[in-house]
């Protein structure tokens, strides 16, 4: 069983620091491990479900909790950026949002079943399908489309059927996932092409002031508004 020194973890786990030496790592998995949180430590620290991490074991191998409407039975699986929690038991329903110390966990009703997935790369297949490659480790196979990297995508949970397609494009609304400004919304007014050394960035509009950010820090979540609950 793979452990981390507690004084070494993510604040936004919302572990004491001091309380224990050792505290439950992610496995690798769909995300990286310092932007991902355990599965047993959502319920232990930040939903308070489980008092310790022998309860939420037992509570995980049970199969009472589900990820992306998928059960995960793995007590240490890396739950990362607009993840959806689920607790049929308890029928709540949660999501893993950004926010300005790091992710944090939000309480969802009706968008439960919806999530939104960057397109972090992709690949052309035979038979002219498309795979697109999303920034939570899955893909999906397309026939065709406008498709690009940076574009987002809002999907059913668990089918992965595509609901809408959210193009990086100026007009449209993004989140910044990382960094400063962590957790804001921002209009996308100008992208700006990378270079060798440089990515690409996007000019935002962020309380009401220019803002650039990396586009790897910046995910569309909808064109007018927000297509999901994301605070």
């Amino acid at each position: 069983m793979a452990h981390l020194k507690r004084l070494l973890s993510p604040s936004f786990w919302k572990v004491p620091k001091k309380e224990k030496k050792w505290v439950v790592t992610p496995h690798a998995g769909p995300h990286p491990k310092m932007q991902s949180i355990p599965l047993s430590v959502i319920l232990t620290h930040m939903l308070k479900i489980a008092d310790t991490t022998t309860e939420a074991k037992k509570i995980i191998r049970k199969g009472e909790i589900f990820v992306d409407g998928k059960r995960r039975k793995d007590y240490a699986y890396p739950v990362g950026l607009f993840d959806v929690v689920s607790v049929p038991k308890l029928k709540k329903h949660y999501r893993v949002v950004p926010g300005g110390k790091g992710l944090e966990l939000i309480g969802i009703e009706k968008d439960a079943n919806l999530k939104i997935c960057a397109i972090d790369d992709k690949s052309v297949l035979r038979k002219s399908k498309t795979q697109l490659n999303l920034h939570d480790g899955k893909t999906i196979l397309v026939e065709n489309g406008n498709y690009k990297t940076g574009d987002s995508l809002l999907v059913e949970l668990p089918s992965l059927k595509i609901v809408e397609h959210l193009p990086l494009e100026k007009g449209n609304i993004g989140l910044i996932s990382h960094g400063t400004g962590s957790g804001k919304l921002g209009k996308v007014k100008e992208l700006v092409k990378g270079t060798i050394r440089e990515p690409q960035k996007v000019v935002c509009e962020v309380d009401k002031e220019d803002r650039t950010v990396s586009k790897h820090s910046f995910i569309v979540v909808g064109k007018e508004r927000s297509a999901i609950k994301i605070s």
